[in-house]
């Protein structure tokens, strides 16, 4: 069975103090704590590129597992800020970086906050239909490159961080088929405009709360689930007021609802795969159902599932 094997990540030394940043918006650190959710942003030094970032959390991959480099047959890189102007892209850049094999599969998968649920179906679908063993998913997407630092809207939310998941042949974690939903026509509300990050909060925050527990409902109703049979539920930390009033609509597990976005922020694509990486060496969470929505407007929902106990 082709799922996830380990999860690895990299977070950036540097970071902006929130509780300090909020204050220039008069923003209480009540309100940075309990509606933002994170008072610490990592964010990349100048000298780093969003492919730096992704080589640091494939070389701490390494560093945990048996895998090899030499064993990597394909990276896929998920970032909507890669090198440069995006081209080339910039999982060929991580390839050349980390000295790996000629002999493998390089792509980006051009998504934001949905990506890693996107991710993880594109890999293994991939890694099936190739006859391949071991791909790494990438997620790196320093929104840093793009937020105007006096736009209170943006600047108070999004961290940099990247990750790498191992998914390969002979995992513990099975990857259930995703549910999607995307609305183009809201889009608008969510995008870069001459390089710089555009956000209308309360649709993105309307759009999320309105759209995410229909979805939950519809994949727990397709896999004959009840909301109690999941141990955990770790969506895409947009904000602690997105995950909270989410949680609000299943009162029965709402304890199950993860917010931990304290020191890292909103990291995009980054945020699942941060929540999952110690979570999936639990052994009393055994189904996790995990949720990305964001730009695009877009929600990929799945449900991992370790099989093994």
């Amino acid at each position: 069975m082709i799922g996830i094997k380990c999860i690895a990540s990299y977070l950036p030394t540097e970071f902006i103090d929130n509780l300090e940043q909020g204050k220039s918006f008069a923003k209480s650190e009540e309100y940075i704590r309990t509606r933002i959710g994170a008072w610490k942003l990592p964010k990349k030094s100048e000298a780093e590129e969003t492919s730096d970032l992704a080589v640091s959390a494939v070389r701490n991959l390494i560093s945990k597992t048996s895998l090899s480099a030499d064993e990597i047959e394909l990276i896929a890189l998920v970032t909507q800020n890669g090198d440069r102007y995006g081209l080339p892209h910039t999982s060929p850049i991580v390839q050349e970086k980390l000295g790996l094999d000629k002999n493998i599969a390089t792509f980006d998968i051009s998504l934001g906050c949905s990506g890693y649920v996107y991710g993880l179906a594109i890999v293994k679908g991939f890694l099936d239909a190739s006859g391949l063993k071991n791909g790494i998913l990438v997620t790196a997407d320093p929104y840093s490159k793009i937020i105007d630092r006096t736009d209170r809207a943006t600047t108070l939310l999004f961290g940099d961080a990247a990750t790498a998941t191992w998914v390969g042949q002979d995992a513990e974690w099975e990857i259930k088929a995703p549910l999607y939903l995307t609305d183009g026509a809201a889009g608008c509300n969510l995008h870069a405009d001459n390089g710089i990050l555009c956000m209308n909060g309360r649709k993105v925050y309307k759009f999320a709360v309105s759209n995410v527990p229909l979805h939950i409902r519809q994949i727990l109703e397709r896999e004959c689930m009840d909301q109690e049979d999941i141990d955990a539920y770790c969506l895409h930390q947009g904000s602690a007021a997105i995950i909270n009033a989410i949680a609000n609509k299943f009162s029965n597990v709402k304890d199950k609802f993860i917010v931990s976005m304290g020191e890292t922020g909103n990291t995009v694509s980054s945020s699942i795969p941060l929540l999952l990486e110690e979570r999936i060496q639990r052994n009393d969470l055994n189904t996790i159902l995990i949720s990305g929505f964001g730009v695009g407007l877009s929600i990929a929902t799945t449900i991992i599932s370790n099989v093994s106990r």
